[in-house]
């Protein structure tokens, strides 16, 4: 099953119904409306013992896989990601476009960001998150003037591109053999850490750009996760 609907805040009541019939599933971004949803519905998927797979096609741009498999520049020390950063306001911030952008950035960093601050303007989102082992990875979300997709990635041996985007056939591929095999290549660690990090940028923002910690912002969410599964 491909769930496939735009608007994040139905996708868990919209995904048991396939869980319970034991269907393996891939929920389009964002996977839901809210970090405690996205919680949620990996909870209910190990419950049901039903394989599911989220992600930005962004994940799969050209430089990304040599970078993190092949470690072309070795160990990875640091990254920025950028594109465009569209609000709605029925999500979090970051949930609705920047997540595109904040899918590259991990899919090179990895999970393991610990602390984030937020700069908000009407035209520019800047996010600066710490990562453990003291690397630094930066999320631009563009909302004025030229816009695309891109960023830098720096190592132990060089710096690199996030490369090009090719649109959504390197997703579908991974979706395919996500499919035959019930493997999905995002762990629900990394998707649910994804999710917490756009969250604690709306929580920087509410803050005036203070600095958030991530275990705050995801023990909040699995305090209310208890009480909706």
């Amino acid at each position: 099953m491909l769930l496939e609907s735009n608007d994040g805040r139905p996708h868990l009541e919209q995904v048991i119904p396939v869980f319970k019939a034991g269907k393996t599933v891939f929920i389009d971004k964002p996977i839901a409306g809210t970090l405690t949803d996205a919680i949620a519905i990996f909870q209910a998927a190990k419950d049901y013992k039903v394989p599911v797979f989220s992600s930005s096609s962004l994940r799969y741009m050209s430089n990304i896989d040599n970078i993190v498999k092949n470690q072309i520049i070795g160990k990875v020390l640091g990254a920025e990601s950028f594109g465009p950063c569209a609000l709605e306001p029925t999500h979090p911030d970051l949930f609705w476009y920047g997540i595109h952008a904040v899918e590259a950035l991990f899919a090179v960093m990895g999970i393991g960001c610990q602390t984030l601050m937020r700069t908000h303007t009407p035209d520019t989102d800047v996010v600066v998150g710490v990562w453990e082992g003291n690397r630094v990875g930066t999320f631009r979300g563009l909302r004025s003037g030229s816009t695309g997709y891109g960023g830098h990635v720096f190592g132990e041996k060089g710096i690199k591109t996030l490369g090009d985007y090719n649109g959504y056939d390197p997703l579908l591929k991974e979706i395919v053999k996500f499919f035959q095999t019930g493997i999905s290549p995002v762990s629900p660690e990394e998707t649910i850490e994804i999710f917490t990090f756009m969250e604690a940028a709306d929580e920087s923002k509410r803050r005036g750009g203070a600095s958030v910690s991530l275990a705050e912002t995801r023990q909040k969410a699995l305090e209310k996760v208890k009480k909706i599964w």
